[in-house]
């Protein structure tokens, strides 16, 4: 059932709940943010319980809030979201746990992105590309976002970027390509070789994530 609540009413709540303790131990683990006020992502879910409204998301957005921004992910509408919305919002991720949780819980859902995900992973704004291989990870792992000749496609952007270095990109592009071995059963032996090949590659980072894939299918599957 849907409820209604306002924009003051969330920012009310997300102030109440705000843990400057836990803030500092979330910037520990890498999230970024000015306004980082420190909720967990299982209160701002209860929060978000019941919530779509578009427009409200957008205001979320809009103040800059990273747990308002994390929350706006949650109650927006994918019907209603646009290209330029997705284009705009990934120009402003700043933190890899928004980047990640507004792929999973929105971009991954909204109609064409697919062709999106492409435009993201040729920029070369840290976050961006991220978002591209983060959304690919979550379409391999839910089976109905994505046909496996869909999620195929994303052999030869993983095997083209995996020479960025930078830490937020790598760790993406190894999640992208563990999540099509672990998840789908008829690109696996496809993953493998992927693997395989970036894991003799010169390049630390290709190297890096080649081999990490390698091992974690290997202790999932067996000997490759």
């Amino acid at each position: 059932m849907t409820r209604t609540v306002t924009y003051e009413e969330l920012v009310d709540r997300l102030q109440a709940l705000a843990n400057t303790e836990n803030a500092a131990g979330q910037q520990r683990f890498g999230i970024r943010g000015e306004n980082l006020l420190g909720i967990s992502i299982y209160d701002l879910r209860k929060l978000a319980a019941g919530i779509r409204d578009h427009e409200l998301a957008q205001r979320l957005w809009d103040s800059g809030v990273h747990e308002a921004r994390l929350l706006a992910s949650m109650v927006d509408d994918p019907a209603q979201v646009t290209r330029a919305q997705m284009d705009a919002w990934a120009a402003d991720f700043d933190s890899w746990d928004v980047c990640d949780q507004v792929c999973d819980n929105l971009f991954a859902h909204v109609a064409g992105i697919l062709q999106v995900i492409p435009t993201w992973a040729v920029r070369e704004e840290e976050f961006v590309r991220r978002a591209a291989f983060s959304t690919m990870a979550v379409l391999a792992w839910y089976d109905p976002l994505a046909t496996d000749e869909q999620v195929e496609a994303f052999f030869p952007l993983i095997q083209r970027y995996a020479d960025d270095s930078r830490n937020f990109v790598k760790k993406a592009v190894n999640w992208a390509l563990r999540n099509i071995g672990k998840k789908r059963g008829s690109l696996r032996a496809q993953a493998v070789a992927c693997a395989k090949e970036l894991a003799k590659s010169e390049i630390p980072s290709a190297r890096w994530i080649g081999k990490d894939a390698l091992k974690e299918f290997a202790t999932k599957f067996g000997p490759l």
